[in-house]
């Protein structure tokens, strides 16, 4: 008996041993990612801070620093926005509507749903590259605002789609069957019994597929987004720029200046995105409340 209390003790005592060793490991690992984070974040807050002015705002991009600004930039980046949310909404929110309350269960149902889930982790620059074929050459939209908020639009919709599907199905199956024995078609369950439980998923699925969009800079350059504008946009047909190329633009200047008026440029895209990130949350709280 002894033998065996021995060998359990040692057991034990390894499983401790290697725990210990595991939950030491991941500390590490998270550590390392939350130091490097929150030194980046100083470094640039320090350089770009004091740039943060009224001007930055005002002004257009300019070849002297000093008078400098992104407003062309930051008016393409919520135009583009504009376009984009209802598009991607009806788009990606339609599709996934149909494929899980309408299409059959089948193999070719299967195919559609694994191309979804694969494109939506495809890297942005495919997209560019779609978005170059199709829109910019063959529609013929050349550099436009249009052009660049189709191609972000395809970036994402398999996102938005995958997230709303998953929404959809967590609403449980006794909502339609109680929605089906009260003589509702399938559309009026869909619409208001449905919907109603899904929409807080949907809702934070789209608007964090919105804040990555706004992120990207690979496709927009892929379909020709100007680097330098000086000027708004003022149709779908003129030729726009978005902040985080605006940024591109600044850090590839050697003067210091420029230098700071990046990291100003990433200040506010990380504004945005923490904006857009806690309006996610405060639509999600909201309508969970009025479920």
């Amino acid at each position: 008996m002894n033998i065996f209390h021995d060998a359990n003790r040692k057991q034990i005592a390894g499983r401790r041993r290697t725990d210990w060793l595991l939950h030491i490991l991941f500390v590490t690992a998270t550590s390392i990612g939350v130091i490097a984070l929150c030194a980046l974040l100083i470094d640039i807050l320090l350089d770009g801070v004091t740039r943060l002015q009224p001007d930055l705002f005002t002004n257009f991009p300019s070849r002297k620093a000093d008078g400098s600004g992104m407003k062309s930039a930051l008016v393409g980046t919520i135009y583009m926005l504009l376009i984009m949310a209802p598009v991607s909404f009806i788009f990606g929110v339609g599709a996934a509507i149909y494929l899980e309350e309408y299409a059959g269960k089948n193999r070719f149902t299967r195919i559609i749903q694994l191309n979804i889930s694969t494109l939506a982790g495809v890297p942005s620059i495919v997209y560019g590259i779609l978005g170059l074929a199709l829109f910019v050459r063959l529609l013929a939209l050349d550099k436009s605002l249009i052009a660049g908020a189709l191609t972000m639009t395809l970036l994402v919709l398999p996102i938005i789609i995958v997230s709303a599907q998953e929404a959809i199905r967590s609403v449980p199956k006794s909502r339609r069957d109680a929605s089906f024995a009260l003589g509702a078609t399938k559309w009026q369950t869909v619409s208001r019994s449905v919907m109603p439980s899904a929409i807080p998923g949907i809702l934070t699925g789209v608007i964090l597929a919105m804040s990555r969009a706004i992120g990207e800079t690979a496709p927009l350059v892929m379909i020709g987004a100007l680097t330098y504008v000086a000027y708004l946009p003022e149709g779908l047909k003129d030729s726009f720029t978005v902040v985080p190329i605006q940024v591109y633009n600044w850090l590839s200047k050697p003067q210091v200046e420029f230098q700071e008026l990046a990291a100003s440029g990433i200040i506010v895209l990380l504004a945005l995105l923490l904006l857009m990130n806690f309006s996610a949350i405060l639509l999600r709280n909201k309508y969970q409340k009025n479920v």
